[in-house]
């Protein structure tokens, strides 16, 4: 276990509350574990493929039910069916078809995984805490407006928030480098993906109830 870490608390305005939180050593601050990482990340990606491609098969192409021309004597190849991949629309060899690529791993692991994710970036001071807030209503400009002025209008950032609040997806969604996820269900490659952590002070103490089990 790592030492613990004291974060500053900072307003939209990009100013300090004044207030700082110590994160949790078991959630930020543990030995992360790479290879769980991995495997978290590999199942994630392997889980968004949906496996629908389909091609048709000789036995599925159209036609084909009689031998079109005689075993001998016409001076041609041989041919048992007009369902075969030689001929123009017949089967495809090998084609691909429906299938699932998903992949399962532990709830321990998963939740290893996440740790070990959110302990990377609290080891390389990539972790923001600000005060929580919302909109009346979607509002962009305000949402670019506060990442200037938190200095976060560059880096890929990650938005962790308590709950679901359609005001601010509505107003996060049209940011290229910000991606907002609810602090229970984020993933390891959210995580991954990002450079930076912006969490709000409710969305942490959702993360250590979550993760803290």
């Amino acid at each position: 276990m790592g030492e613990e870490v004291k974060l500053d608390v900072y307003k939209k305005d990009g100013s300090k509350t004044g207030k700082s939180i110590n994160l949790v050593p078991d959630i930020f601050g543990i030995e992360p574990n790479d290879h769980v990482i991995w495997l978290a990340v590999t199942s994630e990606m392997a889980n968004r493929h949906q496996g629908t491609v389909s091609t048709k098969n000789r036995s599925a192409a159209h036609g084909g039910g009689r031998k079109p021309w005689r075993q001998k004597g016409r001076g041609t190849a041989r041919a048992g069916t007009i369902r075969s991949p030689l001929w123009r629309g017949g089967g495809r060899i090998f084609g691909p078809s429906p299938r699932s690529y998903s992949k399962r791993i532990h709830k321990k692991m998963g939740r290893l995984a996440r740790k070990s994710a959110l302990s990377y970036r609290a080891k390389e001071d990539k972790v923001r805490l600000v005060e929580d807030f919302s909109f009346d209503a979607p509002k962009t400009k305000q949402m670019v407006e506060i990442l200037k002025q938190l200095q976060l209008e560059t880096p890929k950032t990650l938005f962790l928030v308590p709950q679901s609040d359609r005001n601010i997806w509505l107003s996060c969604r049209n940011i290229p480098s910000l991606s907002v996820r609810e602090a229970g269900s984020f993933s390891t490659y959210d995580v991954v993906n990002a450079d930076i952590l912006l969490i709000q002070t409710s969305a942490l103490e959702k993360i250590n109830e979550v993760l803290g089990k």
